[in-house]
This record gives C-alpha cells, sequence and structure tokens, in this order.
C-alpha cells in the first residue's frame, strides 16, 4: 500500500501494536489480539491512516515519535457505568458486613433511595465535581470512551440534571461519553405504590422531552422483581422504537424474567449482568447480535454465586463485554484493570476475550463498532501506549500504572516521561 504523507501526519514507531483487529492472525491462525511487530501506526487528524510495515513508511517532515518497543492497544471503553450521583453509600456497606439486613437498611430510607434524595439534593455544580474525581481515575488508567447512565433523579427535572452534568463532562473533557437514559431504574419514592403511573411519567413525559433535547442515546431499563415487569418493559420498549432510539436492559441480574429476549425482540445493544440467563435467552441474543455485558465488579461486591453462563455464550458465538458498573451501592470501583481481572478470575474468561471486552465487544455495545475498539485504518484514534511488552501484563499486576501515553482522538492527553519516553 502506497500513501502520501502530510507533515502533520504522526508515525508511531517502534512499538508491539495490539490491535484487536479479528481479521489479523498469527502464524498458528488465531487472532491473539492482533498483535503486529515491526508496524507503524500513522495518525493523520483524529483518526488512524494506516498501519503499514516499518520499512514502506517514508517519513518525509512527519513528526515520528519512538515508543521503544513498548506495547500500544486502543484505548479501554467502560461500556455500562452510573458515574453521576449523589452522596455515597459506604456505611450502608458497613452495616451490612457488620450483620444488618439489606431490608433492613432499606425500611430505614436506605439502598437506592438514598441515593436518590442525595442526587436530588446536589445541585448541578456538586454532581459534576463528584463525578469529575471519579472519570479522573478511569481517564488515568486508559479509559478514553465510556457510558453514563441517569437513574438516581426519577423525575423529569432531577434526570435531566443528570444528563446536563454528563454533557458538561463531555464538553470538559478529553473523552467520549455515551448518555443512557436510565429513568426505569427504580419506582421512585412517591410512586411505591403505583409503579404503573411511574411508567407513564417515563414514556409520556421523561424520554420524549429529554430525547427532545439531545441530552441521551439509548434507552435502559432494570428489568427484574426489583425493579420493572416484562410489560412495563416493554411498553418503554416500544415508546424508544417509535422514537427511533436504541435500547439496552440490566436483566436476569438476580431471576430469569425473561427480559434478554425482549431486548433482543426489540434488537437491543446489549443485555447487562445476566447471571441468570438461560439457553433460550442466550440463542435470542445471538440471533440479534445484541452484546452481553459482565459486570463482575457487582457480583463481587454484592457476594454472589450464580455466575454467568460464559460456556454457552462462548458456544452461541455471543459477543462478551466487561464493565465497572461503577455505582454507589454496588459496584464503587473506578477501575477497568480491576474489572478486567475480575472478569478472568471470577468468570474465567480469558485475558484476550477481557481485552476484547473493553475494546471491540464495549464499542459494539455503544453502537460504535465501526469507529471505536480496535487499531484499524479509519478508526478514531484513541490508544494508549503501556511500559509493558504484552497486553496480559495489564490486567495481571495491578497497583501501579503502567500507562505512559493516553491519546485521545490523535492528541496526547496523559503522558509520564519519567522513563526517558521521548
Amino acid at each position: 500500500m502506497s500513501i502520501e504523507l502530510r507533515d502533520t501526519d504522526v508515525i508511531w514507531r517502534n512499538a508491539k501494536l495490539a490491535t484487536m483487529n479479528p481479521a489479523i492472525k498469527n502464524i498458528d491462525g488465531e487472532s491473539h489480539y492482533g498483535m503486529l511487530e515491526q508496524h507503524d501506526l500513522i495518525v493523520r487528524d483524529e483518526k488512524i491512516l494506516a498501519i503499514l510495515p516499518t520499512d514502506s513508511v517514508p517519513a518525509n517532515q512527519c513528526k515520528v515519535i519512538d515508543a521503544e518497543q513498548r506495547l500500544i492497544t486502543p484505548g479501554l471503553i467502560d461500556c455500562h457505568t452510573h458515574l453521576v450521583f449523589g452522596g455515597n453509600r459506604a456505611s450502608e456497606w458497613e452495616q451490612r458486613l457488620n450483620g444488618v439486613s439489606y431490608k433492613e437498611i432499606s425500611a430505614k430510607g436506605g439502598g437506592i433511595n438514598s441515593t436518590v434524595k442525595a442526587t436530588r439534593n446536589s445541585s448541578a455544580q456538586l454532581l459534576e465535581s463528584a463525578s469529575q474525581k471519579r472519570l479522573n481515575a478511569l481517564m488515568a488508567e486508559g479509559v478514553t470512551t465510556i457510558e453514563m447512565k441517569s437513574g438516581y433523579g426519577l423525575d423529569l427535572a432531577n434526570e435531566e440534571k443528570q444528563l446536563k452534568v454528563v454533557r458538561a463532562l463531555a464538553q470538559k473533557n478529553p473523552i467520549e461519553i455515551s448518555p443512557t437514559l436510565l429513568s426505569a431504574h427504580a419506582v421512585p419514592p412517591e410512586y411505591k405504590h403505583n409503579p404503573d403511573a411511574y411508567i407513564d411519567l417515563v414514556c409520556d413525559t421523561i424520554l420524549p422531552t429529554l430525547w427532545q433535547k439531545q441530552l441521551f442515546e439509548a434507552v435502559d431499563v432494570f428489568c427484574e422483581t426489583v425493579g420493572f415487569t416484562l410489560d412495563q418493559t416493554k411498553r418503554l420498549f416500544a415508546t424508544a422504537k417509535r422514537l427511533n432510539i436504541p435500547v439496552k436492559g440490566h436483566v436476569e441480574q438476580l431471576s430469569n424474567l425473561g427480559g434478554s429476549e425482549l431486548v433482543a425482540e426489540y434488537q437491543g445493544l446489549s443485555v447487562d449482568h445476566i447471571e441468570h440467563l438461560d439457553e433460550k435467552g442466550i440463542e435470542a441474543i445471538s440471533r440479534s447480535g445484541t452484546v452481553a455485558v459482565l459486570l463482575p465488579g457487582a457480583f463481587y461486591f454484592l457476594r454472589e454465586t450464580q455466575r454467568p453462563p460464559i460456556a454457552l455464550l462462548r458456544q452461541y458465538g455471543v459477543p462478551m463485554a466487561i464493565s465497572t458498573d461503577f455505582n454507589p451501592g454496588t459496584s464503587p470501583f473506578a477501575s477497568l484493570r480491576l474489572i478486567m481481572n475480575m472478569a478472568c478470575v471470577q468468570f474465567g474468561l480469558t485475558p484476550e476475550e477481557a481485552w476484547q471486552g473493553v475494546t471491540i465487544y464495549a464499542a459494539q455495545a455503544l453502537g460504535r463498532a465501526d469507529s471505536h475498539g480496535q487499531l484499524a485504518a479509519g478508526f478514531i484514534a484513541d490508544f494508549i501506549v503501556w511500559d509493558v511488552h504484552n497486553p496480559v501484563d495489564i490486567l495481571y499486576e495491578l497497583g501501579h500504572n503502567p500507562l505512559v501515553y493516553r491519546v485521545y482522538h490523535g492528541e496526547i492527553t496523559h503522558r509520564d516521561d519519567l522513563n526517558g519516553f521521548n
């Protein structure tokens, strides 16, 4: 391939590239992270222009960055978070560890209702300040794309407040944010005895109003015995479909209601949690192309024992993403690397599957499969330079951060030159 380089192009040279491109095979015909050596990664503006053998690329007057045999991977994608909320629930966690039941805590105003109350009582400025700290931790570990949900406001004004904070974070940070409407997260206290009326409010007012204001990209729901029924979920999805809005679902976390099949029926982006997913549901999502999002942080924090059906998901070829599920009640972990480790240790994923789960399949779960999650020509130039030699090192040894450069849309947004990186 011959290309004409411009002076403004940037060549990243002398790196090991874990492209995550499934079309790139090793000598045994396996993808193995889509590894390439002795290849240059060429960036033009915000995109990857090409990946070519080093000896075929004339540098001309381009800027050449010597990666000194370090590893370059796609930027990490955290495809399921509840990052914007008020307060925290550390005291509740302590109570649970001291033997107090969740039912008792909830009866005293704890649980999700305490987060709803704190979020409603927090100003947008306070929510943004608290969320920025969480986001900083994720970006420092290599996250370049993230999803953020509403769902702690549970009325029009406070759901809008949450989503406007998400928008503000997107405008002020070098990160791409995919906002999701999760008004059907829980029944708010004022609708405790009439959840159908709350779904009326979501479908008739909250969803169309905030969609018109372009505050979100997709609609989510907690379809569960302690959340919303299949019928209520179907009404929400039907409303979204009329407006041509993609859907996804928190489903099969605590029981099997058939929520995954319903998400598949509406060609949903993802089914998330899915510890209790059965083969019928897996067949459905395999046909619809829906991504299974695994959330080992919540599994760990809640000390669950029912693992997602990994073997069946593999058997049916269902793409598996993984995510932090960052939230105050069940997964307060602002480290996607930790979650990758958990996915391997707790759920039995291979390290390569974990990497696929935070790159190509996480991108697919956010409707960005054609632009994010790979090092490939035409893709957004979001990538990380790590001071390691193999992808497994990133999730194997935790406690220190090997990130050297974080590149977002072609621009270096974080650098650590302590090791003489030029």
